[in-house]
Order: C-alpha cells, then structure tokens, then sequence
C-alpha cells in the first residue's frame, strides 16, 4: 500500500533536499553531555543578549492566550509603521520573514517557473523554489561576494522561442529544473547584509535589478547591524516590483518566537493577504514584537554592542594562520575561510570544547567556518578553544 500512496506525493518534493537547519540548546547539551550554560552558540546568529525584559514581561502578562489572534496585527503594523517610516497598508506580519519567503512563492510561481538565486546566500530560497516546484537559475556570486549584475540581466531576459536548452553561455550559471524550456524568472532574491558573508547590496546594482520584468525581493533580516542607510525599506514606494522583508529574529532576540514583517507595494500585499493563513503570527509574538519595538534603544544598545565586538573578533580571528575571515561584515557574524586544515573537522574539535561553529561546504564557501558575534565572553571562549592552533 506504501507504495501506491508514494505515486500521489509530488515528485518535485520527493527528490528536494530538506533545508538543514542549526538545532536547538536542549538537542546540542544531551548530544555533547553539557549542560546549556557550558555551551558557547556561535552557530545561528542569535542575539545572546536575548529578548527585551519589557517583551519577555508583556507575553508574561497578557491574560487572552485562549483567543485567536488578531489576522490582521493591526497594533503590531501601527507600530512596525512607526519605526520604519512605511505605510502600515503597506506592511505584512509574518510567522518569520520565512513565512513571507514562502507566501512570495505561493503568489508568484507554479510549477515550472523560475527563481534567480545568488549563491552563495541564505538556503531558504532555494528551498522556497523547490517546494513550488519552481526551477532554480542560480547566478554565483564573485569571489568577494557581490552579485553578478550583468548575469543576472542576461537570464532575466526575454527566452528565445521554444526556450533555452541550458545556459552554457554563461558557464557560472547553473539551472536546477525538470525536464523542458527555461521559462522567463519571475522572482529573484537577494540578502543585504548577505549571509554568510555580511556584504550590502550596493544601490547602483538594485537600480539595475529593478528595471527587470520580475519581483526583487531584499531580505533585510540583519540589517540593524549594518551601517546607517543601507537599508532600502524607503524605495519600496517608488518601486511596484520591490519587496523588503524583515525579522525580529536578530536584534531583538526573538528567534524562538518567529516574528517577521514585510513592507510591499500595493498590487502584491493586496494578493498577499488573501493566501495567507488567518491566524499566522501567534499572539505571544506579537505581544513582544510590539514591547520590542517600544524598548527599541535598549535592543539597539545591545546590537551596538554587538557591533564593536564584532569589529575586535575580526582583529583576533586574523591573528590565526588558518583562518582567513572576510573582511567588512556588516552583520552579527564573521565568516572565515579556513587554510590548510579542514574546517569540518575545525569545527568539530570546536564542538568538543562546548564552541558551536556553523560550517560550510558548499561552492563559494567551500572549507569555510561561520561565527556568530556575541558577548565578550564567548568570544573569548572562542579565541581559547582556537588557541591551540595559534
């Protein structure tokens, strides 16, 4: 019987790669026999200085967790209106900015569409290609990270009749897709600061990307840790093809909560609230997304914190012969390129001294560790797990 109910599921998703994500404290602390506390997590860019006491003390406090939720987070998009400048008709709130991800793709794509993806970057758009069975054109970044402008205005050109057999014009260009023509992308994705490397979007290269015939979605998730006005929140109302997503997952310490935002033009929010789900953003996220919001110069204290330490990691990383970090993160996170020893194993001998790492195997990243910013302390941890190989 198995077998029959397996020729009813997609084959699209039967053959897609599950995203991988970073697991939690209570996972990591039984695998490594450690208790939470004895465990530095410089593995996820999570905020260690957690969440807002005021956003901790407003979830404790609300006394209607029996009722739904309000569907339309009126009191969260006032105040999300508020602290970005954009219209709250123009604002959508979401389970996670990833909830936003994947609505974009249900509004946009259906099978056989396509996707521009940047590489390497955040692995939630690949992902967002592969569950609407869309093909995934992926358009390499160069080797200091930034995008490849004159690339991707190539692939987002219009498709010769009967389509392209592949792109072998453009050697760098991969296309993941079933069988059949390329079809014209209709959605491309970038992330400023990107992640993993923390590089911005430069403005010259958006005003291009948006004189494409298809939606640029600009994912902001960590752009409180950038440098004042790299943010392009702003031109989403001169733009009808402009997205620009957010979370609160980063600097306001609310990733176990799954709050995110997005700011949109009319024609594609007016779509957006139709599909999506009636309840998405539970009431104890919203509680604290909103204390956040009226806490924001503590959280902003505490990124800028997470700023200057980020800056002296850079400077102490450096000092390692086998570690060659990126220079210029704008971002809570540093990625290093690891010479002459292997980085899987760098991060697994990290592991067993209590240090999380994220690492990286992948083409642009290949041999590469990624380390989250936070206290003082846990960089220090770091720096002494590290020291053997200095």
């Amino acid at each position: 019987m198995s077998h029959e109910i397996e020729r009813l599921f997609r084959p699209e998703l039967v053959t897609m790669q599950p995203y991988t994500p970073i697991h939690p404290f209570e996972v990591v602390s039984e695998r490594l026999g450690r208790a939470p506390e004895q465990i530095v997590k410089l593995d996820a860019n999570e905020n260690p200085y957690g969440p807002s006491p005021r956003a901790v003390a407003a979830m404790a406090g609300y006394p209607w967790l029996h009722i739904y939720p309000d569907p339309q987070s009126i009191e969260l998009r006032a105040a999300l209106a508020e602290y970005t400048g954009a219209p709250a008709e123009r604002i959508l709130a979401g389970h996670g900015a990833d909830e936003l991800i994947d609505l974009l793709g249900r509004l946009l794509l259906a099978p056989g569409d396509a996707v521009i993806d940047c590489p390497p970057t955040f692995g939630m758009y690949a992902f967002c290609a592969a569950v609407n069975g869309a093909c995934l054109i992926n358009v390499p970044r160069r080797a200091d990270f930034s995008i490849d402008v004159d690339a991707i205005e190539r692939v987002a050109a219009p498709v010769p009749a009967g389509g392209y057999d592949d792109f072998g014009w453009l050697d760098a260009v991969t296309v993941d897709c079933g069988a059949g023509s390329y079809p014209r992308p209709k959605l491309l994705f970038l992330c400023s600061p990107n992640n993993p490397d923390g590089s911005l979007l430069p403005a010259a290269d958006l005003e291009r990307l948006l004189r494409l015939p298809l939606v640029v979605a600009v994912d902001e998730a960590y752009i409180e840790f950038a440098r004042p006005g790299a943010s392009y929140i702003d031109w989403v109302a001169d733009h009808g093809n402009l997205v620009v997503l957010r979370t609160f997952s980063k600097w306001a310490g609310l990733g176990g909560l799954r709050v995110g935002y997005g700011v949109f033009p009319p024609a594609i929010i007016e779509q957006l609230w139709k599909i999506k789900q009636p309840y998405n953003v539970n009431v104890a996220g919203s509680r604290a997304a909103i204390a956040s919001l009226a806490d924001r110069d503590y959280l902003l204290g505490h990124v800028a914190q997470i700023v200057a330490e980020r800056e002296r990691l850079y400077a102490e990383l450096a000092r390692f012969d086998f570690l060659q970090p990126v220079p210029a993160s704008q971002s809570n996170f540093i990625l290093c390129r690891v010479v002459g020893r292997d980085a899987r194993q760098l991060k697994l001998d990290l592991e067993q001294q209590g240090v999380l790492v994220r690492h990286f195997a992948k083409p642009g990243v290949d041999n590469c560790i990624r380390v989250s910013v936070g206290r003082p302390t846990d960089s220090e941890a770091l720096l002494a797990a590290l020291g053997g190989g200095r």
